[in-house]
């Protein structure tokens, strides 16, 4: 008989892989993310008992972190002891889920909207503890790709995806649109959109209503001149890189502007943090389903958990 026939571990190493789920475990508020979701799940009166909505959603979870496939998590869970215990299905004698069960649960939450709502709660949280101050926002946007070959299925390339220039590169596939607090650079609003839509046209709509002032790199110009502009908001846009170039800095007047445009490009770094951790840390480099709507609601979920991520120290402190 083998170790892994009586589900014992006797590793005693602490992989990153466990600090970071342990770290998790303890900051994901899963009491209040399960009240979210039970009103739409399945009462399952009829066949075998579901399995449970935690254990589902830290599957789910699970699936973002590491980005894994539904068939590659359910190889995962029979595979990677440390997965089935975050999961709470670590006993020897329980079934596992299989990958339709896995792809039901993620239809759930896309069907009911639920990711926006997963964020929320995570926000009024980390707004509970003192770290969403909502008196300012920082407005950026990222290009995620999508595969622009046509050796498919369907013979032709997601047509909700589009090609945009950054620089002198093209790229093909979406842009995820966020606002942060200014402040945490937590992130508090996420759009999705093609690739050829501009920042500034989604710039008012990643605006949470509160806040007085808001920064945005120069791809932002003119966003205070817009139809959808909110009153009481003072935008600090970035000045063009080729107007700053030809500053005097001799001058005393070219050099406050300089100094003025170093303090606002200070504020708006912090936009960067999420963006890291969702590519870096979570490795979404590119898009993993076909059309907007399915790629939006997986981008709201990974930068729910980024918040948790780049505030699990505030929160662990506050926890022990």
């Amino acid at each position: 008989m083998k170790q892994t026939d009586l589900g014992l571990n006797l590793s005693t190493k602490r992989t990153r892989k466990r600090e970071f789920l342990d770290e998790m475990n303890r900051v994901v508020p899963w009491a209040d993310l399960v009240m979210l979701i039970a009103p739409y799940a399945p009462e399952g009166k009829r066949g075998r008992p579901p399995f449970a909505l935690e254990a589902m959603l830290r599957i789910h979870f699970l699936q973002q972190w590491f980005g894994l496939s539904d068939p590659a998590m359910e190889e995962a869970l029979h595979d990677v002891p440390l997965y089935r215990e975050f999961a709470g299905l670590d006993n020897w004698t329980m079934r596992l889920p299989d990958e339709s069960t896995i792809l039901r649960f993620r239809h759930l939450l896309e069907k009911h909207k639920l990711a926006a709502q997963i964020l929320a709660v995570v926000n009024d949280i980390l707004r509970d503890k003192g770290l969403m101050l909502r008196a300012g926002t920082v407005v950026d946007a990222t290009l995620i790709s999508a595969p622009s070959s046509t050796k498919n299925a369907s013979g032709e390339r997601d047509p909700e995806m589009h090609q945009s220039k950054k620089g002198n590169q093209w790229y093909f596939g979406m842009k995820a649109h966020i606002g942060i607090d200014a402040e945490s650079g937590l992130v508090h609003t996420v759009r999705g959109t093609s690739g050829n839509i501009s920042d500034v046209l989604e710039a008012n709509s990643l605006l949470h209503g509160e806040e007085t002032d808001a920064f945005g790199d120069a791809g932002y110009q003119g966003v205070h001149k817009r139809p959808d502009t909110r009153p009481g908001v003072n935008w600090h846009v970035a000045m063009k890189p080729g107007k700053r170039r030809i500053l005097d800095k001799s001058k005393p007047l070219d050099a406050l502007i300089d100094q003025v445009e170093r303090i606002k490009a200070g504020i708006r770094a912090k936009v960067e943090h999420p963006f890291r951790v969702i590519k870096r840390q979570f490795g979404c480099t590119k898009v993993r389903y076909r059309g907007l709507r399915k790629n939006t609601v997986q981008l709201t979920t990974l930068f729910a958990l980024s918040n948790l991520w780049m505030a699990r120290g505030t929160l662990l402190d506050a926890k022990a």
